[in-house]
């Protein structure tokens, strides 16, 4: 509906000029034809070099793993598309990434990948070696930060196109925040501090829905990065390796425990509490910050749109904890499709139109990683996020979700994590079981 209204109003503009010019000499309408027509040719151009839409109907099959801001963008794709390129038709399988997007994966290895497969940049790594995925053309890739496709491409070939990204940390409330003299804490010890203010005041430090076991797998790792990776980044390589382990390494002990520090300090009724309940327990001032990502912005805004919040790295042991960057929406293909001209006619959808771009961003409260492209909604956080970029203090996830990967391992390293909170078993018992898993770590 929104792309609708604004064809509309872009055809009453096209208009209002149109008869404008009815004022103006026949050399000047010449000279803004030509113009007009010269920009469109150059925009055709920029898709018709490698880019040809089938001359007959074609029906794409995409899997795609959604996070919780990505239901609904699919309908906007559909209408970009139809738009352009009519022929093409993309069949939706939508999934939940965390839980659901690993198995039907292996569940489509076996019988033929999708055309189309919408994962994260951490699936680039655990596909790609084994053969099935397509080469991005760099038509495409031309059209996003070289950043984003650091993490995709393996031995000079790239495999993914990363769309957006995230930002995980802690969340904060800012009036909060000033109403009670707290400082942003560098350390756990400051951290702590506001925590024992917070208890004082009667006011929860964080809020958490740790029903969600992808929640506690999530924050695991951030707690990781900035305690283990940051200072170790073979830390993965290592634990395959026999060098280190769960049950012996203290700096990945630490990081299971944070987990401890926030099921101490949030509400009781965690494990029962859903996310979109948690973010609005957050906005309504009843906790003061939360571990999480960009996914929560959505709630928070759609909760209340004037909301003031901030973001910070929890804190390491060491005091230099670096805010995370997560790439996220990543377009795979595969390696097999017959319809690789349709394949292109989508990626040329998704990377020119930027309309639709902003439209996404918008939605799902996302950073940008196409090149010229710029969301407009109103994110309270970015100060935060440009002064730690400023200072060289981000880093991407990715470093440890290709060293210890998210299905078969992390998440169920989160669910051990959840039982020995719930004290259904030992903070070792939960430590060997990651250890126990070792061959599970890897994508390969």
């Amino acid at each position: 509906m929104k792309r609708k209204m604004l064809t509309i109003l872009m055809s009453m503009t096209m208009l209002t000029s149109v008869l404008s010019g009815c004022g103006t000499s026949g050399k000047e309408t010449a000279e803004k034809t030509e113009t007009d027509a010269s920009a469109a040719a150059e925009e055709k151009s920029q898709s018709d070099e490698t880019t040809q839409e089938p001359s007959e109907e074609v029906t794409l099959t995409v899997l795609a793993g959604q996070s919780t801001t990505d239901a609904g963008i699919e309908d906007m794709i559909d209408e970009a598309l139809a738009e352009k390129y009519p022929n093409i038709t993309l069949e939706w399988e939508c999934v939940d990434w965390g839980n659901d997007f690993q198995p039907k994966m292996q569940q489509y290895m076996q019988s033929g990948l999708p055309d189309i497969m919408i994962g994260k940049a951490q699936d680039v790594a655990t596909y790609a070696p084994q053969g099935i995925l397509g080469e991005i053309d760099s038509t495409y890739l031309d059209r996003v930060l070289d950043a984003a496709s650091e993490n995709v491409t393996i031995d000079g070939k790239t495999y993914g196109l990363v769309y957006n990204a995230l930002y995980q940390g802690v969340y904060y409330n800012k009036d909060m925040f000033k109403e009670n003299g707290w400082e942003i804490p560098k350390t756990v010890d400051e951290l702590q501090a506001i925590i024992d203010d917070c208890k004082k005041k009667g006011i929860t430090p964080f809020a958490s829905h740790m029903v969600d076991t992808w929640s506690i797998g999530n924050v695991t790792m951030q707690f990781a990065m900035n305690d283990v990776f940051n200072h170790n980044p073979t830390w993965g390589d290592d634990f395959r390796a026999g060098k280190t382990s769960f049950a012996d390494s203290e700096e990945m002990k630490t990081a299971y425990r944070y987990n401890e520090l926030i099921y101490q300090n949030t509400f009781p009724e965690t494990f029962s509490t859903e996310q979109t309940d948690c973010d609005a327990k957050m906005v309504k001032g009843e906790a003061a910050m939360k571990v999480s990502g960009s996914w929560s912005i959505q709630n928070f805004l759609d909760i209340d749109e004037n909301f003031n919040f901030g973001i910070f790295p929890f804190p390491n042991q060491t005091g230099d904890s670096k805010l995370i960057f997560e790439p996220n929406i990543t377009i795979m293909t595969s390696a097999d499709s017959e319809h690789q001209d349709a394949i292109n006619c989508v990626l040329d959808v998704l990377t020119n139109d930027k309309e639709l771009a902003v439209e996404i961003y918008d939605y799902t409260k996302t950073a940008a990683m196409l090149k010229d492209v710029t969301p407009t909604f109103a994110n309270p956080s970015q100060a935060d996020i440009d002064d730690y970029a400023a200072k060289g203090m981000i880093v991407d996830v990715t470093l440890g979700n290709n060293q210890l990967v998210w299905g078969g391992f992390q998440e169920e390293n989160a669910k051990d994590i959840a039982a020995w909170l719930q004290g259904d078993c030992t903070f070792e018992d939960a430590l060997k079981a990651s250890d126990a898993r070792v061959d599970a770590s890897s994508a390969n």
